[in-house]
């Protein structure tokens, strides 16, 4: 077996039954009911409880008896803090990207999606290539990068549109950017059909993006992998190359991340 080769998934249906017991907590509002739990996990009421009972000891759920609800505990926040600190995304993604730059010569740039902003967490510069401002902590608004385009397409129209609920949220917006709901639906739907974003010249004048979302184990986009290069020196041909690089390193820190 080679070392980028994973192992035989051995059958863990307690393991399994727990993780979706977390994951399908971690996504509601608030505590749920063991039959809410029972009837969406389609896990019988004996194993559930078993499992509930022990998650519970180890903190990682909380029973609230006045509503008879459970609902995720310290532990499981603990985990969360651990994956800050430890900065997955980071360290799995900054390989990727340093080998996407020796094959490309351009540099690229890895971002996650913070509000309306986009948050660049790794950033490989190409010897002999113009300064960027997407430095590594650097904000920029979501409308205007590559990145952020390629996450804003690949969310659910429902969360774009909870992200921007009316005139006020475009109010910040740059030149060059969609300056209305009914823009931004206009440019969601060319990047889907696209299968990629691209920017060029809105976040720095004679530079151009593409960008290609990255997606964690259950299809939500987390961040984003984008190449910049000077717009006058790539013709047709060579912005497609860029684009199928981009591509093929966004599968490759998916794969890296767990996404199967």
């Amino acid at each position: 077996m080679s070392e980028t080769t994973a192992p035989p998934r051995a059958a863990a249906p307690a393991v399994d039954q727990a993780l979706a017991i977390l994951t399908h907590l971690g996504r509601q509002r608030g505590p749920v009911s063991a039959g809410a739990l029972a009837t969406a996990l389609g896990i019988p009421r004996a194993s559930l409880y078993r499992q509930l009972a022990a998650m519970i000891d180890h903190g990682y759920v909380v029973h609230v008896p006045e509503e008879s609800r459970y609902g995720l505990g310290v532990a499981a926040h603990e985990l969360g803090s651990g994956y800050a600190r430890q900065q997955p995304l980071s360290r799995l993604g900054a390989p990727v990207l340093a080998g996407l730059v020796d094959r490309v010569g351009e540099s690229a740039h890895l971002a996650v999606l913070e509000g309306r902003d986009v948050v660049y967490i790794v950033e490989e510069r190409a010897p002999r290539r113009p300064p960027l401002v997407t430095d590594v902590g650097v904000r920029l608004p979501a409308l205007a990068t590559a990145t952020g385009r390629a996450i804003l397409a690949a969310l659910p129209d429902a969360q774009i549109r909870a992200t921007y609920p009316g005139r006020d949220a475009f109010a910040a917006a740059p030149a060059g950017s969609p300056r209305s709901y009914r823009e931004l639906k206009t440019l969601v739907r060319e990047t889907r059909d696209r299968g990629h974003a691209w920017e060029d010249g809105d976040v720095t004048p004679g530079l151009a993006s593409v960008a290609t979302a990255v997606r964690d184990h259950t299809g939500w986009p987390v961040a984003a992998i984008a190449v910049t290069f000077a717009a006058d020196r790539a013709d047709a041909g060579r912005r497609a190359a860029l684009v199928s690089a981009v591509g093929r390193d966004a599968t490759e820190l998916e794969r890296r991340i767990g996404r199967r």
